[in-house]
């Protein structure tokens, strides 16, 4: 495992949500293993909804922002530690 946790960066400003409906469980939480190009969360910005994926498999180690929290373009949103590193 590296030892620097790979950080997750916003592409645009918007509003960050940690599942794909109101109702439903989060798409990630802390210690939840993910593939490469898994969708771990969703920025709304004007109206858009973009889903951002995993680069990298790994371990999600934080997710930065609490669910409807507004994020900055360049922000890091969660942090995944690499499988293989």
């Amino acid at each position: 495992m590296s030892s620097e946790p790979y950080k997750v960066i916003c592409p645009v400003m918007g509003t960050f949500y940690r599942s794909s409906a109101p109702d439903a469980p989060p798409l990630v939480t802390p210690g939840q293993k993910v593939e490469a190009g898994e969708v771990i969360c969703i920025i709304e910005s004007m109206k858009i909804f973009t889903e951002l994926r995993a680069e990298k498999a790994g371990i999600v180690k934080a997710v930065l922002l609490e669910n409807e929290e507004p994020v900055m373009k360049n922000q890091a949103v969660m942090e995944i530690e690499v499988d293989g590193e």
